[in-house]
């Protein structure tokens, strides 16, 4: 311990503590206000170039409340819907004819079944790229011969391959799991290669007078030393599971999910557009949402490191 840490003390920690919580207040702060930006800039551009505005749910020939000066074809509530009629259609029937279950409730239930799909490939793409990572660091061969396909790889567009994997898997949530574990192999492989050869020269050599062989130090020294960058990785690799398994969803057929739901909703978006907008904000929060629990696991699993950083500087 340095003597700056030691000076530091309980009230040192006390100090860390309170600029971390400040740090978070103020990413809270950012983020809301971001929203509140594109809230003011949506509903100015139907303030001024948008139909005329009436109560939320009122006839055509009700009073207007507004009329906007300009006529902007893309301010229209065809393609740019009031932001309060968005949110109100969570509370109305999703299909009035054939259920009595709301938008919300319906689209909440989808985004569950997305997120579920969307986990197990996200498990399954994290563990076939630190697998990967792993044999390429302790076999130079096969990392020269075998990362360029890695790379290529993603080359390959969902929509191309989707349909190949559910003719393999099968039309059901497998196919759907395995398009997201697609998306998320490949930033945990090439970030795992780099954190899993960051650790420092001098502690590998230590483990090797040690005559640790590399299980030892993969545990002990080249994990560790790794983590940041999967859990960078893995951050990104979390929003990616949730598109791949939204776009996945479409060509396979599976009723239930946010995919399906996005598929549904634009056939009818001539009638109901608020609902296609609606689903687009559910599926934005369920990628955020996952994003979020990332970045949780990050903190708990690092706080020591970054406590002691914090300290040393």
């Amino acid at each position: 311990m340095t003597s700056a840490t030691a000076a530091r003390g309980p009230l040192g920690r006390a100090e860390t503590s309170s600029e971390d919580g400040r740090g978070r207040r103020r990413s809270v702060v950012t983020y809301l206000l971001v929203l509140a930006i594109i809230f003011v800039v949506w509903e100015g551009i139907k303030l001024v170039g948008g139909v005329p505005w009436r109560e939320p749910g009122a006839a055509p020939g009700s009073p207007i409340l507004w009329n906007p000066p300009f006529r902007w074809p893309i301010a229209n509530d065809l393609k740019l819907p009031h932001v309060w009629t968005i949110l109100l259609s969570f509370g109305e029937p999703w299909q009035p004819a054939v259920s009595s279950e709301n938008l919300g409730q319906y689209l909440f239930g989808a985004a569950l079944y997305t997120w579920r799909e969307a986990a197990i490939g996200f498990v399954l793409g994290a563990l076939l790229g630190l697998a990967l990572a792993t044999i390429f660091v302790h076999v130079r061969l096969l990392e020269r011969a075998l990362v360029p396909y890695v790379i290529a790889s993603q080359t390959i567009p969902i929509i191309a391959l989707a349909p190949m994997v559910v003719l393999w898997v099968g039309r059901d949530w497998p196919s759907v799991a395995i398009i997201s574990a697609y998306l998320t192999f490949f930033p945990v492989t090439i970030a795992g290669i780099r954190g899993l050869k960051s650790p420092d020269p001098r502690a590998l050599e230590l483990m090797r007078s040690y005559a640790a062989d590399w299980k030892a130090v993969l545990w002990k020294v080249r994990l560790p030393a790794a983590l940041p960058y999967l859990f960078t990785a893995l951050k990104i690799s979390a929003t990616a599971s949730i598109v791949g398994a939204i776009v996945a969803e479409a060509p396979t057929g599976i009723a239930g999910g946010l995919g399906r739901a996005i598929i549904q909703f634009n056939q009818q978006f001539t009638s109901g557009p608020e609902k296609l907008w609606a689903t687009a904000f559910i599926c934005a929060a369920v990628g955020i949402a996952f994003f979020g629990l990332v970045r949780i696991a990050e903190m708990i699993v690092l706080r020591n490191r970054q406590r002691e950083a914090e300290a040393e500087a």
